[in-house]
Parts: C-alpha cells; structure tokens; sequence
C-alpha cells in the first residue's frame, strides 16, 4: 500500500474517530453514529495527545475535529495526520459550531478536507459521514473529467456513468478551461466536479487547471471540487496539488472503489455547501 495516498478500502465496519474536548459531544456524535451506521466503530478523544496516540495504533476512515482542542488547535491536529503515514489523505472535517471567518472563506488549509458547522445538528452529521464511508448506489451530478488516454479514459468514464454521474469528457486542460469560460458566460459553473490527471498532453498540466479554476475562475473548493489523479508518489508534489485547490487525490492506477467513494463524497460536500448558501 503507497504511503502517501491512503487505499484502503471500506470495509462493513467504518472506523471513524472523533475529536472534540467535550464528553457530551462525543457522546451524542457517538450515539448517532452508532444508530445510522451500521456496524461502525467510533473512536473518541478528547485532547489532541490522546488523538495522536490512536492514530498510531491504527487506520481510520473518517475523522472529526474540534476547532478547538484543549491541547492544540485542531487544525495542528490535521497537519499531524497528514504527516504520519498510512493516515495522509484519510478524510478529515473539522466539526465546529464557531463558524468564523475562515470557515466561510473556507481558508481551513491544506491539510483538512472540509467543515461541518455543527449547529446543522447531528443527525445531518451522520448522514454527511455516511456519504463517505457507506457511499450511495446511484447517484446525479456532472462530471468534467480531463484526461488524454482513451484507454484509460472509457474504463474510467464506466465506472462514473454505471452510478449514473453524467461525463463530460475532455482530453486536454485548454479545452475543460474553454469549456467552462463557456458556461460561466451561460451562467453555469460547468460541472459538480472536476476529475483530472496532473500529466496531460498540450502545454497545460492539471496544476495549471487547478490554477486557473481556483484564481481565474475563483471557484473555491466548495463551489468546483477538483480530484486530481496522479501516479506521482512523491510527498511534496502531492502536499503541492492539495495546496494548490485540489480538494483529493486519486491514486493511479485508478481502484474503482475508491475513486468512486471519493467523487461522491467531493458530490455530497458541494450539495451541502450550495444548500446553505441557497439558505443564506
């Protein structure tokens, strides 16, 4: 198994762990989890030490954490994971009900995947989660999927359009951003997600179209998740996509699974996302 880009697959009991000072919150995540998930293994911590602790004793599928830890921030807690091997791209949602600024600019960091404002309450947290660790059949949502080799293009344009993802399908970074300039003058986004490879034909590589997507555009993570698909094992060159916008990475060659569960999981983040901003 890489290292650096987590493959494990999900198994009939999800592991999550849940970080968070306070014993009441533990307790109600723990008890919804237990209710909506089946089979679920729930890890609770309360301080940043004891989190460190457990994540070395074992693989996790999800984890939550508190903005605010006794010990540290919770975002201290993230880069830890992100640095310790097998647990680097493990999904990790700060859980706060301290929405502040840096949640709505969604300038969390590169280290954590997403938020989850907890006075949404947590019954739509255990449904957020199984998005990711008991992930639907079938669902809706437009794929832009930028990739030059019709081989591995067709096998991969299966696998999303068998759980009904509609494929818009691209061989180079100037055609998906000529795509996209397009619809953004229809008024459209262009896509609920973006899956590209880094290596690309044409002289645009899927950093230059993270690039473009998050400063030309100003799509943020929320608005256009992007999934880059890379074969590159090397830390610093995949600590440099996340930096760069990506929101994941997929790990090539491609496991149908995983990728899936991950789309998915980028598809349930925006849905939420553009919902509490409909309510706003």
């Amino acid at each position: 198994m890489s290292k650096n880009i987590s493959n494990r697959l999900l198994t009939e009991a999800p592991r999550v762990l849940v970080v968070d000072g306070s014993r009441v919150v533990r307790q109600l995540i723990n008890r919804v989890l237990l209710a909506e998930l089946p089979g679920v293994e729930v890890v609770g911590c309360g301080t940043g030490a004891e989190a460190e602790q457990m994540l070395g004793e074992g693989v996790f599928d999800f984890i939550t954490i508190a903005l605010r830890l006794p010990d540290m921030d919770g975002l201290e807690l993230a880069r830890f994971v992100r640095e310790s091997a097998p647990q680097t791209y493990v999904p990790i949602v700060v859980v706060s009900g301290d929405v502040d600024d840096r949640l709505h600019q969604r300038s969390l960091g590169e280290h954590v995947t997403d938020y989850f404002d907890k006075s949404l309450g947590f019954q739509a947290l255990a449904e957020f989660i199984r998005g990711y660790v008991s992930p639907q059949t079938t669902t809706e949502g437009t794929v832009l999927y930028v990739e030059d080799s019709r081989v591995v293009a067709l096998a991969t344009r299966r696998m999303m359009e068998k759980i009904g993802l509609t494929v818009r399908h691209v061989v180079s970074v100037e055609d998906a951003l000529a795509m996209l300039e397009t619809d953004r003058a229809l008024g459209w986004v262009g896509a609920d997600v973006v899956l590209t490879d880094v290596s690309l034909k044409g002289e645009l590589t899927g950093g230059d179209l993270l690039a473009h997507i998050r400063g030309e555009f100003g799509y943020g993570k929320g608005r256009l998740p992007v999934l880059v698909m890379t074969g590159d094992e090397n830390p610093a060159n995949q600590t440099a996509l996340i930096r760069a916008g990506a929101n994941d990475l997929v790990e090539k060659p491609v496991e149908e699974k995983l990728l899936i569960t991950k789309l998915l999981f980028q598809l349930r983040v925006a849905q939420h996302l553009r919902g509490r901003a409909g309510k706003a």
